[in-house]
């Protein structure tokens, strides 16, 4: 691992500090591999600078309903050698562009038709018996059809 300046490095309790995650949750992104520490020493964790990026990522794809395997995987792209590059979160931003963009038109279509017929058949609305009349929506298959699919 290459060498790197001690200002570079900052304390668990700082990481924690700047990117509100609790020490617990830092030591659980560590041990997935999502993050690396150096000790001191004093067997004292230090991290890179460079870290609170990786845990505010976590954090931003978390809140986007990205799953923890799915994170990994984005996460497994960055070089664990040295901090990420500009380069290295385009990559990143690349890979995982359509995915945001079919949850943004899933919470599009939803926020538009949620209080309307969603498809899924169960005609207990008024509404649906106008919109869904004997259950059209059935032949598109199980679920909330008309925001499930595209």
């Amino acid at each position: 691992m290459q060498e790197m300046d001690k200002d570079e490095l900052i304390s668990i309790g700082v990481l924690s500090k700047r990117t509100g995650l609790a020490v617990s949750a830092i030591r659980f992104y560590e041990d997935k591999g999502l993050i690396f520490s150096r000790r001191t020493g004093g067997n004292q964790r230090r991290f890179r600078r460079s870290d609170i990026r990786r845990l505010s990522f976590i954090l931003i794809a978390q809140r986007l309903g990205l799953g923890l395997p799915e994170i990994e995987k984005a996460m497994s792209r960055l070089p664990k050698e040295r901090t990420a590059s500009i380069a290295d979160w385009q990559r990143i931003s690349r890979s995982m562009r359509a995915e945001i963009d079919e949850r943004i038109a899933l919470l599009t279509r939803t926020r538009s038709r949620l209080d309307e017929c969603i498809g899924c058949g169960c005609m207990s609305f008024d509404r649906c018996q106008r919109t869904n009349r004997d259950d059209r929506a059935s032949g598109a298959g199980p679920g909330p059809r008309y925001v499930l699919q595209d």
